[in-house]
């Protein structure tokens, strides 16, 4: 049985060619009856959907998958479950690079595949830092989402908690109580 593996770390990736979609059609162009998918698992090892196929392949089967970082997040962890799948008779086709195979060369070509696929996730996260650090020098750089309300909202509806209550002003402004309570907690 051709069994199809898809994966996404990040939301990026489900925009940018990489996403559960596009590896679902390529996986079923390949002929894979069977596909499972683990979304968002950022740096996480928890991957519910390999947990179970790997419980679930057999003896015969082929992996396919649309690029070989998808299998694992580290080169070691990676060339380890190829080769073991190898060894249990379980061949695994990387659609962007072929079938593996036990010989002393394709175990040479996937270290090395997955070195290069470590490296380039390293280099991402190390440019991603460097980005961050760079955006914190500037002092109207806010990490995290944007505030919902200005600072003037903020300053208009405590103004007229003076004269009306929580709920008063939470229906005139849209602001939770929760909020307001906040901010007023930080005045005083």
């Amino acid at each position: 049985m051709i069994i199809g593996y898809a994966r996404v770390s990040t939301k990026t990736q489900a925009k940018d060619g990489n996403g559960l979609e596009a590896q679902d059609a390529a996986l079923r162009d390949a002929g894979a009856a069977l596909i499972y998918k683990d979304a968002f698992t950022g740096t996480t090892t928890e991957r519910p959907e390999f947990e179970k196929l790997m419980s679930q392949i057999r003896p015969g089967d082929t992996l396919v998958v649309t690029k070989l970082d998808r299998i694992a997040r580290s080169a070691s962890e990676g060339s380890k479950m190829v080769q073991e799948m190898l060894k249990n008779d379980i061949s695994v086709h990387v659609l962007n690079m072929g079938k593996m195979d036990n010989t002393p060369t394709g175990k040479l070509i996937c270290q090395i595949m997955f070195a290069f696929a470590e490296f380039e996730r390293d280099m991402i996260v190390e440019r991603t830092q460097e980005g961050r650090a760079i955006a914190r020098k500037n002092p109207n750089f806010h990490e995290g989402r944007p505030k919902k309300y200005s600072k003037k909202q903020i300053e208009h509806a405590l103004e007229l908690l003076k004269n009306h209550s929580y709920s008063q002003v939470t229906e005139l402004t849209g602001i939770s109580k929760a909020t307001l309570a906040r901010a007023k907690k930080k005045i005083v």
